[in-house]
């Protein structure tokens, strides 16, 4: 008999894109899988006029579609890891963290060549606290303003002159063939990326064993070890999704290099720490460098993002 394999989606163009991709991948595996898409609006998309972490942070993105699992109507679920809150419902798991795409963060604006050549109190359109941590603290004079939507509105609302220039990642750009929009990518050191960023998850039931062995064909071991470190760092300081915190882990052989990033949301504190180590330790290495921003007081910061919103603990 024939496996049916049901996908739950949201509806957004990315998020399409990613779905049709890990589609196309299991298909060139398993040829005798038919795969049905289940694409659905999520709470996140259809709320844009409000903040992300004053409606409970990106879990938004992911909670209807566990609620679509749990109610049998689908076997899995295709999310952008950086939408993954640090600790899934129970019976739920990862069977599959494919490879990574860019993780880097883009620089786009229609009149502007990068981000150095802003001109003073320029307006500068981000989702993202932790990119608007960053770049005030290299940039303090620009007017930072929240820009939410899918990548097609934010463009949108960039063409349409209420922003100088925005800052998207690199990877939803380029994955919507979307390339030629992109002055240039920033590099980690103006902002580091957020926690797995450019990477894509499936999520499944932990007792399916059946399902776990269709996806884990997908599962791209590097990638699988940075991710495991850059959620623990995050993970150690109980960052939600929507936090001032970056992260980014790179593999040289059987070592790992993490960097990680703690900052004010205006800009006017920012803790940094690196750590190196054996990738079998990737998940303790990344407590470790937690413990290296705590020590150099990211607490205080991170409670006084909570204390503006009850929901950033997503």
């Amino acid at each position: 008999m024939k496996k049916t394999l049901r996908i739950a989606t949201r509806k957004s163009p990315l998020a399409m894109w990613q779905t049709e991709f890990v589609k196309a991948e299991l298909e060139k595996v398993h040829p005798d899988l038919e795969i049905i898409l289940l694409p659905m609006s999520t709470k996140g998309d259809k709320i844009l006029d409000v903040p992300l972490a004053k409606i409970g942070g990106k879990g938004l993105f992911t909670k209807e579609l566990e609620d679509r699992m749990m109610e049998g109507d689908a076997d899995i679920a295709v999310h952008s890891m950086k939408d993954v809150p640090m600790k899934l419902p129970e019976g739920f798991a990862l069977g599959a963290i494919l490879e990574r795409h860019a993780p880097t963060d883009a620089f786009v604006s229609n009149n502007h060549e990068s981000f150095e050549s802003l001109p003073q109190g320029a307006i500068l359109g981000t989702s993202s606290l932790r990119r608007k941590a960053q770049l005030l603290a290299v940039r303090p004079d620009l007017d930072v303003r929240d820009l939410r939507g899918n990548v097609g509105t934010r463009l949108g609302k960039l063409d349409a002159g209420e922003y100088d220039a925005i800052v998207l990642a690199t990877s939803g750009l380029q994955r919507l063939e979307l390339d030629e929009r992109i002055r240039h990518e920033l590099a980690p050191e103006v902002c580091l990326p957020a926690v797995t960023q450019g990477t894509i998850g499936i999520e499944y039931f932990e007792k399916d064993t059946e399902t776990l062995e269709i996806i884990q064909v997908l599962n791209h071991k590097e990638t699988e070890i940075r991710t495991t470190a850059e959620r623990a760092m995050n993970n150690r300081l109980e960052g939600g999704c929507q936090v001032p915190i970056g992260v980014f882990a790179e593999l040289d052989e059987d070592k790992i290099n993490i960097r990680g990033l703690v900052g004010a949301l205006d800009g006017s504190e920012i803790l940094t720490a690196s750590i190196s180590g054996k990738t079998k330790d990737a998940e303790q290495l990344g407590i470790s460098l937690a413990e290296k921003l705590l020590d150099q007081g990211a607490k205080a910061i991170l409670d006084e993002v909570y204390a503006n919103d009850e929901h950033n603990k997503g």
